[in-house]
C-alpha cells in the first residue's frame, strides 16, 4: 500500500481520535454478534452439566441443556453453534460417529426441531469415538489415512441426514474434504456446505479440549497428520487442496497464535475463512481475569478484534455468548 500522506502539523491523526462519535466514524474493522460461533459438547443424558475444570463456564451438557444453552446464545444473537459429541462407548472403528443415532445426530435433531434459524455445524472427526484417542483408523501402531476416509464421509453424511447446515472436518487426513463431498452428492446433499480445518496445527493450544471431549490420544500424538506450527507455506498449500477438493469455508486453527496464517489465508484466497479460538486461548484469559490481572471483557473483544482485523470472517470461541452480550451493551 503507498501511503501519500502529509505531515506534522498539516496532518494531525489524533483529530479523528477525539472523541467516540469520530472514532466510531472511522473505525476499520468492525465485531459483531452475527461473526460469532459456539463450541457445545454433547453427551448422553438428561439434565446433565458437566463441568470442565479447565474451561471455566463451558459444560458437557446432555441434549435438552445443550438446547437451553444453544436458546441463550442464539437470542443474543449469536447464529451458529460448532457440535461436538462425546459418546458413552468408544470402539476401534469409531462406530458412534456415524450411528444413526448418535449422540450428534440426536442432537442435531433435537436443535433442527426446536431451533431452526439456529445454524449447526458439526465436527467431523473420529478421536472422540476411537477408543485409542486418534482421529483415524489404527494398523501397526500407525494411522493410516485412506481407510479412514471411507468413515469421515460416512459420518458427514450421517450428520447431513440428521438435519446439520454445516459439516466441518477436524481430522486433517489427506482428501477427507474430496471424499466427504463426494458422500454428500450422492447422498443428495450437494447443498450441504463444508467448512474444513484447512490449516490444523499440532499445538500445546488444544490442551484443556482433550478435558472437554475425552479425546486424548492414549499413545504418540497427532504430529503424522496436525501441521508443525513452523510451516506457513505448507499451510497454504493445505488450504489450497482442500478449496481444490470442494471446501466452502476454511479455517485456521489455533487463532491467536496464527493471525499471520489468516491474514495469508484470506489474502491469498479470498474464500470465507474461520479462526478457531482454541481452549488454552479461553481458558487463559479466564485464568488471568479470575486472579483480577486483566479485564477480561476487553482482553476477549480486543482479541475477537484482532482475528477480524487479520482477516476472519467467522470467529468460533468459547466466549461467544459472553461476546455477543457485551456487543449488545
Amino acid at each position: 500500500m503507498n501511503f501519500n500522506i502529509g505531515q506534522f502539523p498539516q496532518y494531525r491523526p489524533r483529530r479523528l481520535r477525539s472523541s467516540p462519535a469520530l472514532r466510531k466514524l472511522v473505525c476499520e474493522t468492525h465485531l459483531s454478534a452475527s461473526q460469532l460461533v459456539l463450541p457445545l459438547f454433547a453427551r448422553p443424558g438428561k439434565n446433565l452439566r458437566r463441568p470442565i475444570g479447565a474451561m471455566p463456564g463451558v459444560f458437557q451438557l446432555s441434549p435438552d441443556e445443550l438446547l437451553r444453552e444453544a436458546e441463550r446464545a442464539h437470542a443474543l444473537g449469536v447464529p451458529a453453534i460448532l457440535l461436538f459429541g462425546i459418546p458413552d462407548k468408544k470402539d476401534t472403528r469409531a462406530s458412534g460417529a456415524f450411528a444413526a443415532n448418535g449422540i450428534v445426530q440426536q442432537t442435531v435433531r433435537l436443535l433442527k426441531k426446536e431451533l431452526p434459524s439456529l445454524l449447526v455445524i458439526t465436527d467431523v472427526c473420529l478421536c472422540e469415538y476411537m477408543e485409542h484417542g486418534h482421529c483415524g483408523v489404527v494398523s501397526g501402531g500407525k494411522i493410516v489415512n485412506d481407510l479412514t476416509l471411507k468413515i469421515l464421509a460416512q459420518t458427514a453424511l450421517s450428520h447431513a441426514r440428521a438435519g446439520a447446515d454445516i459439516v466441518a472436518p477436524s481430522d486433517m487426513m489427506d482428501g477427507r474434504v474430496a471424499a466427504i463431498r463426494a458422500a454428500l452428492d450422492k447422498g443428495g446433499f450437494s447443498e450441504t456446505p463444508i467448512m474444513s480445518y484447512a490449516a490444523k496445527f499440532a499445538s500445546a493450544f488444544y490442551g484443556p479440549f482433550r478435558e472437554a471431549a475425552e479425546s486424548a490420544p492414549q499413545f504418540g500424538d497427532r504430529r503424522s497428520y496436525q501441521m508443525d506450527a513452523a510451516n506457513a507455506n505448507e499451510a497454504l498449500r493445505e488450504v489450497a487442496l482442500d478449496i481444490r477438493e470442494g471446501a466452502d469455508i476454511v479455517m485456521v486453527k489455533p487463532a491467536l497464535a496464527y493471525l499471520d496464517l489468516i491474514f495469508r489465508v484470506k489474502t491469498e484466497f479470498g474464500y470465507p475463512t474461520a479462526a478457531y479460538s482454541v481452549s488454552a486461548e479461553y481458558a487463559m484469559i479466564k485464568a488471568a481475569a479470575a486472579k483480577g490481572w486483566i479485564d477480561e471483557r476487553a482482553i476477549t473483544l480486543e482479541s475477537l478484534l484482532a482475528m477480524r482485523r487479520a482477516g476472519a470472517d467467522i470467529l468460533i470461541t468459547y466466549a461467544a455468548a459472553d461476546a455477543a452480550q457485551w456487543l449488545k451493551s
